[in-house]
């Protein structure tokens, strides 16, 4: 049998602090609470969850919610540029959100002090908004011509919404490639990032954002192309009414076309439409505010399903898929 632990003594009572004014320090020094527990046993343990626990709508309330989620799940290569609360800085040009960037860089910092925040990274929290407002903040304070680099995230800091103006529009920038990430690739970038960007240039699928609708997304893929169009209704609202599209035969986008399921992605439903390859962004625009109406229509009747509009609806929620 092991040795019993001896008990250690517990220092000197600190005096109590309230939840709010504990602050978050290793995990395993003293907790500040005066408990005499280490950090990870006592408050840390709740910073921790705090930390990890998913939120469903990271980008809940920003303008432009349904392009963001499209830019961090469904879009290769766009920008967008963002507005701070209170101005910018001094020395930070502008602020740009990029899909990607070089290396997986979660954010960088150009040598013209603009910053560059890179959506599509692996996070270290459940809240991607207090991760991006984290990586953000690191990035404007960085010396120009610099990376920044991944870190854990304190449950306590700020998120986007925190930081960014609410009233500013987000109108993303859809890209054939990655040119952006350097104001001159042939000529500027070095052969790390020119590799780089070789690579994910290769990989892109071409993409066009509808500009008659919302948040519409067209590629284009070897066999057939596609709409995905993230869509801000609540989720059993927005099935019922395709379930009755559906049913009545008018979800389609026109010949040849078909609504083939939808993701879900960070708390929204994003309908998914087959179409065939010679189908371009531009033949998409009137098909597509054409049934932005009919779907308008389908959202405000609240009668119950009838069978064969469960039917539909049951086949819709079977090919539906998670993403986040």
């Amino acid at each position: 049998m092991g040795k019993k632990r001896p008990q250690t003594k517990a220092g000197k009572p600190q005096a109590q602090l309230t939840d709010g004014e504990i602050p978050v320090v290793g995990a395993r020094e003293p907790c500040p609470c005066g408990s005499g527990r280490r950090y990870k046993a006592c408050h840390g343990r709740a910073a921790a969850h705090a930390v990890t626990e998913l939120v469903q709508r990271p980008f809940e309330g920003l303008p432009g919610e349904c392009d963001w989620v499209a830019l961090r799940e469904l879009v290769p290569a766009a920008t967008a540029a963002l507005r701070l609360k209170g101005g910018l800085p001094e020395g930070v040009p502008s602020v740009t959100l990029a899909t990607v960037l070089p290396m997986a860089w979660p954010a960088l910092r150009r040598d013209d002090g603009s910053v560059l925040l890179a959506l599509q990274n692996d996070t270290s929290s459940g809240d991607l908004s207090r991760d991006l407002a984290d990586t953000l903040q690191r990035a404007l304070a960085a010396q120009p011509g610099t990376p920044v680099a991944a870190q854990r995230v304190s449950a306590e800091g700020p998120r986007l919404q925190d930081l960014l103006d609410p009233d500013a529009s987000f109108e993303p920038a859809v890209h054939t490639g990655f040119e952006f990430w350097v104001p001159d690739s042939e000529q500027s970038a070095s052969p790390e990032v020119a590799a780089s960007l070789e690579r994910a240039n290769a990989a892109a699928i071409p993409t066009v954002r509808l500009s008659g609708v919302d948040a519409a997304y067209w590629c284009e893929t070897p066999e057939k192309n596609h709409l995905r169009w993230v869509m801000p209704h609540p989720e059993e609202q927005l099935l019922d009414a395709l379930a009755r599209l559906h049913a009545a035969g008018t979800s389609s986008l026109g010949e040849d076309t078909r609504l083939v399921g939808s993701f879900r992605a960070h708390g929204l439903v994003v309908p998914v439409w087959d179409l065939p390859s010679t189908m371009g962004a531009k033949e998409c625009e009137q098909p597509a505010a054409e049934f932005a109406e009919r779907l308008a229509g389908a959202l405000t009747v609240d009668a119950p399903l009838s069978p064969e509009e469960r039917r539909a609806r049951g086949g819709l929620t079977n090919r539906q898929v998670t993403l986040s």
